[in-house]
């Protein structure tokens, strides 16, 4: 097995992004911090691809931060990117989280950064920062609240105790739950139906339904329209239209 701490794999627009500290359960430090940074820089910057999956070797998705690195002084985190190199960032093209097994402390906060989650029926989740007297701050106490109950997410929070897939599915948190070792396949059907689609569009949707929850109902069609209004005079929205009435594939330019 390689020993680059993420690996990178790009097939049909889907680009695979794999954390591969196995040993130390995919905790995340500096080597793992900058190798998602760099992949999602990829990701922005070529056209070609449409999605990106994320995921960890060994059947685990990922751990949290290593703690062993922080003890010495090491903090994960890329400026601009924030923790793992992604948790205060957007990429302007949908991510997926296929889970394995534990995604916990920082590795929920990877997961829940993502914009769909599949997860394997023997996944658990959680942010117990708090039982190592650290608080969760990648992201779970602010993003958490906003994607499932807000008592729910304060449990969690204050407890530090996990949930398993089937719960976090029940709470909306994930959107499907699949056999053990199959999370990465079905993630990847799950990209190929988006990669399918048109760039600009998807793009855009991703946009609008991220920032809809901040509008107010008198300003959200005008907000909405701000940022939609390119798709519906690009050159995409010719060729799907055209295409749908010829009965082939679209060949998408993302203009």
């Amino acid at each position: 097995m390689s020993d680059d701490a993420v690996l990178v794999d790009v097939a049909d627009g889907v680009m695979t992004i794999t954390l591969n500290r196995p040993n130390a359960k995919n905790a995340v430090n500096m080597a793992v911090a900058v190798g998602i940074s760099a992949a999602i820089d990829e990701l922005e910057s070529n056209s070609d691809l449409r999605v990106a999956i994320i995921t960890g070797t060994g059947g685990t998705f990922c751990s949290g931060m290593d703690l062993k690195a922080f003890v010495s002084g090491e903090l994960p985190v890329v400026k601009g990117r924030g923790f793992a190199g992604l948790v205060e960032y957007i990429p302007s093209k949908p991510l997926i989280a296929a889970v394995e097994g534990y995604a916990l402390a920082g590795g929920f906060e990877v997961a829940i950064s993502c914009d769909l989650i599949v997860a394997a029926d023997n996944s658990k989740f959680g942010v117990p920062e708090v039982k190592r007297g650290l608080a969760a701050a990648g992201g779970g106490l602010i993003k958490l609240p906003k994607q499932i109950p807000s008592r729910i997410a304060m449990e969690l929070a204050l407890t530090g105790d996990f949930i398993d897939s089937q719960r976090a599915y029940d709470l909306g948190l994930i959107n499907q739950v699949v056999p053990a070792g199959t999370a990465l396949e079905a993630a990847r059907v799950l990209a190929a139906k988006i990669a399918a689609n048109g760039p600009m569009a998807v793009a855009l949707s991703k946009q609008v339904v991220a920032r809809a929850q901040n509008w107010d109902t008198a300003s959200m069609f005008g907000e909405q329209q701000k940022i939609i209004g390119p798709v519906f005079s690009s050159e995409d929205a010719i060729e799907g239209a055209t295409a749908f009435a010829e009965k082939r594939a679209p060949n998408w330019k993302g203009k």
